[in-house]
């Protein structure tokens, strides 16, 4: 079992925060770099109770009202987010478990990963 740390980071700061949720650093009320504010954004998944318990799974974000009231996203600081679809928003809406990605393309960042 390897586990990947929660990273989020705030606008505004210079480096990220890892393995607490911008609710338990008090900082709930500020905006991340990479929000859930639009449907397609992908996301580290978790369990509920281990900020630090990401392995394999990830999600898309599809928008459903209550969990992203005006001006206040439940999802903010609470996971992952790593990208964002840009192209084939539609398929998203027909995804089922167990659906496989044959492709995906890392389009700006590459050069900060690392091995």
């Amino acid at each position: 079992y390897r586990a990947v740390p929660l990273e989020v980071m705030v606008k505004g700061d210079k480096e990220p925060m890892y393995g607490i949720t911008m609710e338990d650093a008090g900082r709930f009320r500020e905006e991340p770099v990479l929000p859930f504010s639009s449907y397609g954004a992908l996301a580290m998944a978790r369990p509920e109770t281990d900020p630090n318990g990401g392995s394999s799974q990830f999600f898309f974000f599809l928008f459903e009202p209550e969990l992203t009231p005006a001006g206040r996203n439940l999802l903010d600081g609470r996971y992952t987010v790593f990208g964002y679809v840009t192209a084939g928003q539609d398929v998203l809406g027909q995804l089922k478990a167990n659906d496989k990605i044959i492709s995906a393309k890392v389009v700006e960042g590459g050069d900060l990963l690392k091995a």
